[in-house]
């Protein structure tokens, strides 16, 4: 694809939070029934729970890491808290799902409070069991630098969507 269609390149996501990267893998994220897609638009209530998370391949012995973040934290304007960790869960083998693997840091759902932030999924290869260990906090974390120290190298895959808060008030006044 190319990079100025990459829609990654597009929501700067690629810049903010990972460096160019060519996918691998097939990564899937779900939210009860609505699957996350690049810039797709999803509401603080419709992301409560943890996600489904599907990993393709086809090597059980292989496991990954699965990491989400808000680049944008705490506002798109003054993201002094960049990146923001929500969710951190490793030893995922290839062919199965999030639900598999070892849930370090605890999801967090995404609870915006100052306009658009987007929630990127990333995913890396481990080089074995056991090797990546949880950040001592979630604000400030960083995506590229946490992959150097675990030895993680590129993203096989990513997805990211937009978050904003709800309005309180909507539908009919009485």
């Amino acid at each position: 694809m190319p990079r100025e269609r990459d829609p990654l390149v597009r929501g700067r996501v690629i810049g903010d939070v990972l460096d160019s990267f060519t996918k691998s893998i097939n990564l899937s994220v779900s939210y009860d029934d609505t699957e996350v897609s690049n810039g797709r638009d999803l509401k603080p209530s419709q992301v409560v729970n943890q996600p489904r998370v599907g990993i393709g391949g086809d090597d059980l012995r292989t496991f990954h890491t699965l990491v989400m973040v808000d680049p944008d934290a705490p506002s798109p304007s003054d993201p002094n808290l960049r990146e923001y960790l929500h969710w951190l869960v490793t030893d995922i083998p290839e062919t199965t799902g999030a639900q598999f693997g070892q849930e370090i840091v605890c999801y967090e759902s995404p609870r915006p409070t100052i306009g658009i932030h987007r929630m990127v999924f990333v995913l890396f290869r481990q080089l074995g069991r056991k090797t990546v260990y949880a950040p001592a906090w979630r604000q400030n974390f960083n995506t590229k630098n946490f992959a150097e120290l675990y030895n993680l190298g590129s993203p096989v895959a990513a997805v990211y969507f937009n978050c904003q808060r709800e309005s309180r008030f909507g539908g009919r006044r009485r």
